[in-house]
C-alpha cells in the first residue's frame, strides 16, 4: 500500500473552507470534544449481559449531530481506544482534508491523541459519521453516529424521528462482540453479518405516535454488510430525499424499501393505523416479515390526514453532469468466493492476504483508478462480475446512475450493484484530492474492494 499523505491543494481547501466559515461570522472557540471510548451497552435482550463495546462519547450510537444548513462543524477528535482510528463524515461534499481517511487524506490519530475536524457542511440531508480505519472491524464495534443536517425552511412535521438499522454478532452466552474479524468466509463471501438485529443500539426498538401524526424518518443502514428489506404496516406517506439529497418531487413509498449498508433515506408518513400499533417490519432470510421497530398508537393528532407535503428544497450545485462530453470510464469488480476470476489469479490474490479487486487492483494502490479534471464530467460504468451484491460508495461526490434512454436517476453516494449487474453512473468531478471508492460491504473492503480517484 502507498504512503498517502494529504496534498497541499486538499489542505488549503480545509483552510478556506474554515476562512470562509469566519467570515461567515463564526466565532473561533475550541472545538466541541468528540471521543473514542469502550463502553458496556445492553445491546442483547434482557437477561443476557451487557456487551463492551467502542463508541462515541460513551453512547451506542454515536451522539446525534444536528446543525443548520451552511453552518460549520468543528469537533475535536480525542482517541481514548489502544487502537489508531479516525472520523469519516460519510456523504458530506467536504473539503478532502477532513475527510478522515486513514492513509489517504490524514494519518490515524493514535491512542491518547487528538484530531481537529472543521468543515462547512454545504447540503441539508441525512448523513452519518464512522471509523475509517480498519473500518470492519472499528464499525461492527460501535463507531457510528447520525449526522443531520437541517434545512433552513422545515418541512411540516410533527416529529423528527432517526433510525440507525444496525446487526452485531455477539457470542451467544457472553453478549460479546465476536472478535473473528478476519474470517475468510467474512472476507470472500458476503460479507460480516451479525446474529442479533436492532435500531438506534437497542434490539427491541419502540416509539410512540398518534394517529394522523406526520413524521419524518431518517433511515440509515449502519450495518457492514446487510441490506435492510423494509416494509411499512400502518404508516403510509412519500420518499423525500436518497443518500442526503432531496428528490425533486415526494414519492409514494415503494411497497418494500431497499436499503443497501451506508445507504439513507427520508421518509415522510402519516400514521394511519386503524388498531393501537404500526410498524416498520424487515423481510428475513427465511422470507418471513420480523418487526424492526414498533409504534404504539396513543390517540389522535387530528380526525384527517394532511395533503401531500411539499418537496424538500434543493441542495446547492445540483447540476447535471454533460453526459455528451463525460470522459467515458469502466471498473470490473472482481473476485470473491464462486465468482469468474481464474483460479490461478485467485490464488495469486488470496497470497497477498485479498479476495477482490476493483478495476485489476486489489486495496488502494499506487496509481489511483482514474486522474480527472477538476470540473471534468465523467460516465463510469462498474461491471460486477462476482457472486455478491456490492454497496459501492464514492467519497467527496455523488452522482446519478445513467437510466435507459440517457436519462438520470437520482443523486447519491452509495448504489448497490447486485451479483451480474452492470451500472453506468456519471458525475462531475468537482471536489479536488483524493478521495476513496470502495464497497461498503467492509469485510468487502478490507478484502481488496478498495480504489481511489485524484481531482486536480
Amino acid at each position: 500500500m502507498p504512503s498517502f499523505h494529504p496534498t497541499r491543494r486538499a489542505v488549503l481547501a480545509g483552510l478556506g473552507a474554515t476562512a470562509l466559515s469566519a467570515r461567515a461570522g463564526f466565532a473561533d472557540s475550541a472545538p466541541i470534544p468528540l471521543t473514542a471510548q469502550r463502553v458496556l451497552a445492553q445491546i442483547a435482550p434482557k437477561g443476557y449481559p451487557q456487551t463492551e463495546v467502542w463508541s462515541y462519547d460513551g453512547q451506542l450510537p454515536g451522539p446525534q449531530l444536528r446543525l443548520a444548513q451552511s453552518t460549520r462543524l468543528r469537533r475535536r477528535f480525542v482517541n481514548k481506544l489502544d487502537v489508531p482510528t479516525s472520523v469519516h463524515w460519510h456523504g458530506i461534499r467536504i473539503a478532502n482534508a477532513m475527510d478522515g481517511v486513514a492513509g489517504l487524506t490524514q494519518e490515524a490519530v493514535a491512542p491518547g491523541a487528538s484530531f481537529d475536524y472543521d468543515f462547512l457542511v454545504p447540503d441539508a440531508g441525512t448523513y452519518w459519521y464512522h471509523a475509517h480505519t480498519h473500518s470492519m472491524e472499528q464499525v461492527a464495534r460501535g463507531l457510528s453516529g447520525a449526522l443531520i443536517v437541517e434545512e433552513r425552511d422545515a418541512p411540516d412535521v410533527d416529529r423528527d424521528e432517526v433510525l440507525m438499522l444496525d446487526d452485531w454478532r455477539l457470542d451467544p452466552e457472553t453478549a460479546q462482540i465476536a472478535p473473528d474479524f478476519s474470517h475468510p468466509m467474512d472476507l470472500s463471501h458476503g460479507g460480516r453479518f451479525g446474529n442479533l438485529i436492532g435500531t438506534n443500539g437497542r434490539y427491541n426498538l419502540s416509539l410512540t405516535a398518534k394517529r394522523h401524526e406526520r413524521l419524518r424518518l431518517r433511515l440509515i443502514n449502519a450495518a457492514n454488510a446487510r441490506t435492510f428489506v423494509l416494509r411499512l404496516a400502518g404508516l403510509s406517506g412519500w420518499q423525500v430525499a436518497l443518500d442526503g439529497m432531496p428528490q425533486p418531487t415526494p414519492e409514494p413509498i415503494a411497497q418494500n424499501i431497499v436499503l443497501a449498508p451506508a445507504q439513507r433515506i427520508d421518509l415522510i408518513v402519516d400514521v394511519t393505523a386503524a388498531g393501537d400499533e404500526a410498524a416498520i417490519d424487515r423481510l428475513g432470510n427465511d422470507a418471513q416479515w420480523y418487526r424492526q421497530v414498533g409504534v404504539q398508537i396513543t390517540g389522535a393528532a387530528s380526525r384527517a390526514r394532511r395533503a401531500v407535503p411539499a418537496a424538500l428544497p434543493p441542495n446547492p450545485r445540483m447540476e447535471l453532469p454533460d453526459l455528451a462530453q463525460a470522459r467515458p470510464l469502466e471498473m470490473k469488480i472482481e473476485g470473491g468466493a464462486m465468482g469468474g476470476m481464474p483460479m490461478s489469479q485467485m490464488r495469486s490474490l488470496m497470497q497477498s492476504g485479498k479476495f477482490w479487486t476493483l478495476g485489476g487492483q486489489a486495496g488502494p494502490v499506487d496509481p489511483p483508478f482514474a486522474r480527472l479534471s477538476l470540473g471534468e464530467p465523467v460516465r463510469l460504468r462498474m461491471v460486477n462480475d462476482t457472486a455478491f451484491p456490492h454497496a459501492m460508495h464514492l467519497h467527496g461526490m455523488h452522482f446519478r446512475e445513467v437510466l435507459e434512454g440517457e436519462r438520470l436517476g437520482p443523486m447519491r453516494d452509495t448504489l448497490l450493484t447486485e451479483a451480474g449487474a452492470r451500472h453506468e453512473i456519471a458525475f462531475t468531478a468537482d471536489n479536488p484530492g483524493k478521495w476513496l471508492l470502495h464497497c461498503h460491504m467492509l469485510a468487502h473492503a478490507a478484502a481488496g474492494m478498495t480504489a481511489w480517484i485524484e481531482v486536480s
